[in-house]
């Protein structure tokens, strides 16, 4: 085994809005990576629209800087739970991590779930309390909450005496002895720690090449792009290579470029050794998991087990009135090849045929991660309709068994009752409750993951937009009994046509609208929610007739409540089993599964008896 001294390998983890983003921004930065005349944009490492857009991390990022002599390989990770399976592949191409816990908020489930990971693959971890600088701040109390965690994870002697150091990542410093009245001046500190305590890559450098193959990359010119960390060998340009696939065949390719990393771009080599990570081109069929080696010696290497899915959705071919009128791809052809060219990269997705052409099964760690990616089909110009999602059962010691998730919320103690009044309806139980900073109250419960459906809008409702929820996979449970998912109604179009002022002013008085004015609705097209526990057929398109006193005109005199809009993610919680959400490159319409009133009333009957 040798030892690459100048090659260091860490991902950065966190929970979602810790600051690794930000991080990586200012060591970018300091390390001399962008020229000084070089514009720059803030959370330079989130390229997609939409973690732009949302202010997450999705995809995981590589990048590298040098510091001094020693080349350090960073990946940025996601810290949303949904986005865990781009976590747990990226671990696979390191050899330590920078653990960000922000000094306010503390230990959070997600910080959990990526520490378990990181301690399972025995890294290297280094404690940045980030955001000391930040009002209220307890960077001393948050460092033992973290040590608590390690020990509740199991963490060995020599995990547990990990290095701290307090860092503000957007003002660019870090020190290990923090003084509030003299902060640090930079991350010099931070880099000197990284080289001291992160192992270096431990690798045979002489044997036959091997390289599993952990993130899949793309360019429009040269195609897919495998990237990994070379275990064994090293690689050069037009090298022979064979590939070992999941299912134990062996294909075989050539490296026609190599790529390495360097800060936002790749730079083409000739050759790369082990230890450090590489982009192949050339592979045109290759895949996240499988293994890169010599022709000569093909052994496979095993990949790190991906978590399941929890949530799963149909995603079938649009089937309203309005089909095709607003798609760019509206066919099933169109629909099944993009749901399956997404499984190329998305190792924590499944897609699974149905026994109708139609429609496909695709299940994902949450309602996130399933989000995100109609978000991304419509951008593309898909038109699609998706069902409710429901949590997908396993059957353990022949009992049917249902996911359990840790759900902390962070509320103003005046809401307390309120919060566990929503979470016990939703067969949740309370496993701890503490105060924090501003009188504000967290609250952890074990709650059934179909209970969380729907429920971060009703809980926004009832603490006037203050609780901040976040929940994390804890474990299977024997199923919990049945509960109502959703207490109200729907209020559904009558008849095809436009909505008027007028019928809308009619229809308001039944619950909240969705839509205004002048828009195109369809019968059985669901365009508010009922005050009542009970579905409303409504018709928006009235208008009202001239009479001897009064014009048709004069309901431009009616006063409308402004329509409630709908995002994705709450149109996802909203609409139940029998309806469908009708997604577009321009709009998302909920509708019932059967469109036609008489229909509906004759199946709802039948179903009673």
């Amino acid at each position: 085994m040798v030892k690459r001294e100048n090659i260091r390998n860490i991902a950065i983890i966190a929970h979602v809005d810790h600051g690794k983003t930000t991080l990586v921004d200012a060591m970018l930065a300091q390390s001399g990576t962008f020229r000084e005349n070089e514009a720059v944009d803030e959370r330079v490492m989130d390229s997609n629209d939409l973690e732009r857009e949302r202010g997450i991390t999705i995809l995981a990022k590589n990048t590298s800087l040098w510091y001094k002599d020693t080349k350090i390989n960073i990946i940025d990770t996601p810290g949303h739970a949904d986005f865990g399976g781009e976590v747990e592949r990226g671990l696979e191409m390191v050899d330590g991590v920078l653990l960000l816990v922000d000094a306010f908020e503390g230990c959070m489930p997600q910080t959990r779930f990526v520490l378990s990971k990181a301690l399972a693959l025995n890294l290297q971890p280094i404690i940045v309390v980030n955001k000391v600088d930040r009002p209220n701040a307890r960077p001393y109390e948050v460092v033992d909450e973290v040590l608590e965690l390690f020990i509740d994870l199991g963490a060995t002697e020599e995990q547990l005496d990990t290095p701290v150091i307090f860092a503000s990542g957007r003002d660019g410093w870090a020190t290990a002895e923090y003084d509030p009245e003299n902060p640090s001046d930079d991350l010099r500190e931070l880099f000197e720690l990284i080289v001291r305590e992160i192992p270096c890559p431990e690798c045979e450098d002489e044997g036959p090449f091997q390289m599993l193959v952990s993130n899949i990359d793309y360019d429009d010119y040269t195609g897919r792009i495998a990237v990994g960390k070379i275990q064994r060998g090293k690689i050069t340009t037009n090298m022979s290579l064979a590939i070992c696939r999941a299912d134990g065949k062996t294909g075989h390719a050539k490296a026609t470029k190599l790529l390495t990393f360097e800060g936002l771009s790749k730079s083409v080599t000739e050759e790369v050794g082990a230890g450090d990570v590489v982009a192949i081109s050339g592979i045109t069929d290759i895949n996240i998991g499988e293994t890169v080696c010599s022709p000569d010696c093909p052994d496979p290497l095993p990949f790190v087990k991906i978590d399941d899915p929890v949530l799963s959705m149909t995603f079938s071919v649009n089937d309203s009135p309005f089909a095709g009128k607003e798609g760019k791809f509206v066919t099933s052809r169109h629909l099944r090849a993009r749901l399956y060219k997404e499984l190329d990269s998305n190792v924590s997705l499944r897609v699974e045929d149905t026994d109708t052409t139609e429609a496909f099964t695709v299940s994902g760690r949450g309602e996130l991660h399933l989000s995100v990616l109609i978000e991304n089909m419509r951008r593309e110009g898909y038109e699609f309709q998706v069902s409710n999602p429901v949590v997908i059962y396993k059957e353990i010691d022949g009992e049917r068994c249902e996911p359990i998730e840790r759900l902390t919320v962070d509320v103003p103690a005046d809401y307390t009752g309120a919060v566990m009044d929503q979470v016990v309806n939703r067969m949740g139980t309370m496993t701890d409750m503490s105060p924090t900073a501003q009188n504000y109250t967290r609250i952890e419960f074990l709650i059934p993951s179909r209970g969380l459906i729907g429920f971060r809008s009703e809980i926004m409702t009832a603490t006037k937009g203050t609780a901040i929820v976040n929940s994390i996979l804890e474990c299977y449970e024997p199923y919990k009994g049945d509960f109502a998912p959703r207490n109200r109604g729907t209020l559904v179009a009558w008849e095809n046509g436009e909505s008027i002022t007028y019928g809308l002013f009619n229809a308001q008085e039944r619950g909240t609208l969705f839509i205004g004015p002048n828009v195109q609705v369809y019968e059985g097209m669901i365009v508010g929610e009922c005050s009542r526990n009970e579905d409303i057929t409504v018709n928006v398109c009235k208008r009202k007739h001239a009479t001897n006193t009064r014009a048709s005109g004069s309901d431009d005199a009616l006063k409308l409540v402004p329509a409630k809009v709908m995002t994705l993610e709450e149109c996802l919680d909203f609409i139940a089993e029998d309806e469908l959400l009708e997604v577009t490159p321009t709009s998302l319409r909920m509708r019932k599964r059967i469109l036609q009133t008489d229909l509906r009333a004759k199946d709802a009957a039948r179903k009673k008896k």
